[in-house]
């Protein structure tokens, strides 16, 4: 995310083209699933979640999805509901050094980070 989007429309840029630049945000979103497989799947550079229900989840972006990252591309995930939000790297994938498969859990009222390594498997930071 490197700008305001309206702000590059202003300096000529469409609509496109500044999304392009800035990323896609999805707010007051609802985690689904308790799996890996069933989980919320992150179509956007940022997801805001404002309904957690118990063992519910997100799913990061695979290298053959729609978005697929490339070494250094970013997901923020804003978990603004009542539960911890387990985000799961695609199959196969992890994030930071966990196992294969395994999620993060994102406390409520936290955010995370997660970048992309380009191979399916992610670093991440979570919010203090």
């Amino acid at each position: 995310m490197f700008g305001n989007t309206r702000n590059m429309m202003g300096a000529g840029f469409s609509a496109g083209q500044a999304n392009a630049l800035t990323g896609t945000s999805l707010l007051a979103q609802t985690a689904t699933g308790s799996t890996q497989g069933t989980a919320f799947p992150l179509n956007a550079e940022l997801t805001e979640f404002t309904t957690v229900a118990a063992s519910t989840g997100a799913l990061l972006p695979s290298t053959t999805s729609g978005i697929a990252p490339l070494v250094g591309d970013t997901f923020f995930v804003i978990n603004n509901g009542a539960n911890a939000l387990a985000v799961y790297p695609p199959t196969g994938g992890s994030i930071g050094t966990a196992a294969a498969n395994t999620a993060l859990s994102v406390p409520a009222n936290k955010t995370a980070l997660f970048i992309g390594k380009g191979t399916g498997s992610y670093w991440a930071l979570l919010s203090a």
